[in-house]
């Protein structure tokens, strides 16, 4: 490109002043995506049930319909990388692989909005995805803006490998003019934040919140509680840069829920629901839904932790206090005076008494209720000063919540007993 396209380029997204308040996502999106769990596996001879293919997408929408995930607020169908012919069509538009997609995508997006539900789409800024196959561009972004609208896709997750600091400072812009140019009302998903460090300078949250409905900030989530761990980590030790930028409408993104598969235990998967909700985090599921245990469904479809991450006030939480003992206490703010606390232990030994009170977490004189949404109790006659001892276990979960019009502790146990108060 020269410069003078450059410029004019650039021209293009200065003009971009407004922010993106167009009323989607005004609640964390909520659904399921393909990456996490079945990759890039394009074999569907050998391995027909889990290759990355229309019957795949078909199942997954079947799941949500009568599983009773819509009904919870799961309602996107989100296509990840590895859909794609490796060639684009004569007209220079992207086409789905005629032997894996063979109905094509439209009619694909006509399955999943019989069912009430949405379907998104994957593509990337740049020249390939990040596994090989074409990529959008920047001559390329207005058809593939036209062609996802044309098929009825609802969801654009937009990636960013193959690409270069510059193309991304046009390019991203410049999809969400197309995106919306076509009319059609698109949540428009970013990853370029991950691709410049997640952190300012380099990244400008008030542009990302004009621009897009969501973004990735940092690494991809792997399938273990490591990587679990880290990205929790580092969300809440530059929460003072990016947690201001999280609100109705626009969402930082720490990646899809790996609960239901292979790395987590019980108690570090109720972690990651209570912390997801707590971040205000999209809950974009990445597992099997065919084959989900019961333990792991009872997690994702816990209505109070739906509930706390789908708070009309969209503010996301932050960490208090890291003590010594490895017992870490994060906190959340909601509508109508509520707030959710979650208690963290990072201990590996055995379950964990703390001890605490409502007043050291800052919480006002006053009466308060404690439920736990595992067990179903609810502890009365708390106040600011009542010593509280919760037993956590090893990678395990607490969560409270205010309630009733007083504060109220939602614990979302990581135990199968009740929590000592």
């Amino acid at each position: 490109m020269g410069p003078i396209a450059v410029i004019l380029q650039l021209l293009a997204v200065m003009s971009l002043t407004a922010a993106k308040d167009d009323g989607l996502v005004r609640t964390p999106p909520m659904g399921w995506m393909a990456w996490e769990r079945f990759r890039c596996d394009v074999d569907c001879k050998d391995d027909p049930e889990n290759c990355i293919s229309e019957a795949l997408f078909r199942d997954m929408a079947d799941r949500l319909y009568e599983d009773g995930w819509k009904e919870l607020g799961y309602e996107y169908v989100i296509i990840d990388d590895c859909w794609m012919s490796m060639e684009r069509d004569k007209e220079g538009r992207l086409q789905p692989d005629p032997v894996r997609f063979p109905g094509g995508i439209a009619k694909l997006a006509n399955y999943v909005h019989e069912r009430g539900l949405k379907l998104g789409i994957y593509a990337d800024m740049g020249t390939f995805t990040c596994m090989g196959f074409p990529g959008t561009t920047l001559d390329k972004i207005q058809i593939d803006a036209q062609t996802f609208a044309s098929w009825g896709v609802d969801y654009l997750k937009f990636d960013g490998c193959s690409s270069n600091p510059l193309v991304q400072m046009l390019g991203y812009p410049l999809m969400s003019i197309a995106l919306n140019a076509t009319g059609r009302p698109i949540v428009y998903s970013c990853s370029w934040p991950a691709y410049l460090g997640g952190l300012p300078p380099f990244v400008n949250y008030n542009l990302m919140g004009e621009i897009c409905h969501l973004w990735r900030n940092y690494y991809d989530i792997q399938d273990s509680w490591d990587s679990l761990q880290a990205i929790v980590d580092w969300f809440f030790n530059n929460q003072d840069e990016i947690q201001p930028a999280a609100g109705p409408g626009r969402w930082n993104d720490p990646d899809m829920l790996i609960i239901g598969n292979f790395g987590l235990s019980m108690d570090e998967s109720r972690s990651q629901m209570a912390l997801w909700a707590i971040m205000a985090a999209p809950l974009i599921m990445s597992t099997d839904l065919r084959h989900l245990d019961n333990g792991a469904r009872a997690i994702l479809q816990n209505k109070v932790a739906i509930a706390i991450n789908q708070d009309p006030l969209g503010i996301q939480g932050r960490r208090l206090l890291k003590e010594k003992s490895r017992i870490e206490v994060y906190w959340r703010p909601l509508f109508q005076s509520a707030s959710a606390l979650v208690f963290l232990s990072r201990r590996t030994d055995m379950p964990y008494r703390y001890h605490t009170s409502l007043g050291k977490l800052h919480y006002e004189e006053g009466n308060y209720e404690a439920y736990d949404v595992f067990t179903g109790t609810t502890v009365k006659g708390l106040n600011s000063t009542t010593e509280i001892t919760l037993s956590i276990n090893p990678s395990g979960v607490v969560m409270w919540y205010k309630l009733y019009g007083f504060v109220l502790c939602l614990c979302i146990s990581s135990s199968n007993h009740t929590d000592t108060l």
